[in-house]
């Protein structure tokens, strides 16, 4: 009966996978297939890896590049009590890619965070299936068997991510600059292409005048006051040549009476957008919200880095000088005090001692030395004590 059900399951993946050449050409899935070991826990790999089929774009309105998708695989495991679950993998060119695939699973259903599990990981409540993201690797586990709960298909993903490359490890950077971003993240849509923007924005031509040359990649999420849109761009010049072309895009469509922006603003190497925001004030409110934050990295050697390392190394020294005369002063000082106060509580306690004496003096009241013994004994034992004592 198992056996049967397999085998109608690897005629329907190889039939969809002809119906998606065209999309999957570039595809291949020997990359990916070693990423699927023969165990996972309890269950086991059957002897052949189902063919990928990509379904996900089987409808034509993205294509696998639009992610940087370089490979995909399938395969089914199961355990001895008759459970079977299928495994697709996905690898991409980037650990962003591999957001962008969870991003757009995210928008098409009702789903739930599950923590643990990858980089990101997400459960789609309205069915037996947990997704999730770790490095450049895109995963999605579904039960075929109709016997599978949800427990073990979490246990399963825990134990499967675990065989996978970290990578980075974080979401992409650029969803941490969206406005309130730890509330938005699990609602933000991300994007490595055009097309995959425009899947998550429609009907905004605006948009037709941005380029994703040379690295560009882009978030999107929903506010009560608009849609935002934040696109980064690797370079300034990329940021300004796209500014331009959007700038007179607008222009274009203002003059036709097309949509345009609620509300636009280059801020560094962003360009940002908000899209049907109830008024003007609201948009602006929102766009404002968004700082850019630049990050410099060097391609090969930095050119500066002796300048910089000589300039810390005058810092250090010159505050190290600070610092220890700053510390001297402090112990001159402090030991001047403490000796002062000592000294002078002394001396009180002597002058004190001394008008408390009566001094006997043939100098006129001044200090003179004891010689004759006419000056009062102050010590109590040397002195003489009555009769019968």
């Amino acid at each position: 009966m198992r056996v049967s059900f397999l085998f109608k399951l690897g005629v329907f993946c190889l039939l969809a996978l002809l119906f998606l050449v065209p999309a999957t050409a570039n595809v291949t899935s020997v990359e990916a297939a070693k990423l699927l070991p023969a165990r996972i826990g309890t269950f086991r790999a059957q002897k052949a890896a189902l063919p990928y089929a990509l379904r996900a774009f089987e409808h034509g309105r993205s294509e696998p590049k639009d992610f940087g998708i370089v490979s995909a695989d399938n395969r089914v495991y199961a355990a001895a009590n008759g459970e079977a679950l299928a495994v697709d993998v996905i690898k991409t060119d980037s650990d962003a890619g591999a957001y962008a695939l969870l991003s757009k699973l995210r928008a098409s259903g009702n789903f739930s965070a599950i923590d643990g599990i990858g980089t990101e990981a997400i459960d789609i409540n309205e069915h037996n299936v947990v997704a999730f993201f770790k490095g450049p690797i895109y995963v999605f586990i579904y039960s075929i068997s109709g016997k599978a709960s949800h427990e073990t298909l979490v246990t399963f993903a825990r134990s499967f991510a675990g065989t996978l490359d970290a990578g980075a490890n974080e979401i992409p950077v650029l969803v941490k600059h969206l406005p309130e971003w730890e509330t938005m993240q699990q609602r933000a849509l991300y994007s490595v292409s055009l097309p995959a923007l425009q899947m998550f924005t429609p009907n905004q031509p605006v948009l037709e005048a941005v380029s994703f040359a040379g690295g560009t990649e882009a978030v999107t999420a929903r506010y009560p006051s608009g849609q935002l849109v934040i696109i980064e761009f690797a370079t300034p010049q990329l940021a300004a040549d796209n500014d331009a072309r959007i700038n007179e895009k607008v222009n274009q469509l203002r003059g036709a009476g097309q949509p345009t922006p609620s509300a636009y603003k280059r801020t560094g190497n962003y360009s940002v957008f908000v899209f049907d925001a109830p008024d003007d004030g609201a948009a602006k409110s929102l766009i404002g919200q968004v700082k850019y934050e630049k990050d410099v990295r060097w391609l090969g050697d930095n050119p500066y880095a002796a300048e910089r390392a000589n300039r810390r190394w005058l810092n250090m020294s010159v505050g190290v000088i600070v610092n220890t005369l700053k510390v001297s002063g402090l112990a001159i000082v402090l030991c001047l005090g403490v000796g002062a106060a000592f000294g002078g509580a002394i001396f009180m306690r002597r002058r004190t001692q001394a008008a408390n004496q009566t001094r006997f003096s043939d100098a006129g009241g001044m200090v003179r030395l004891n010689l004759d013994d006419l000056a009062a004994e102050s010590n109590p034992v040397r002195l003489l004590k009555r009769g019968g004592e």
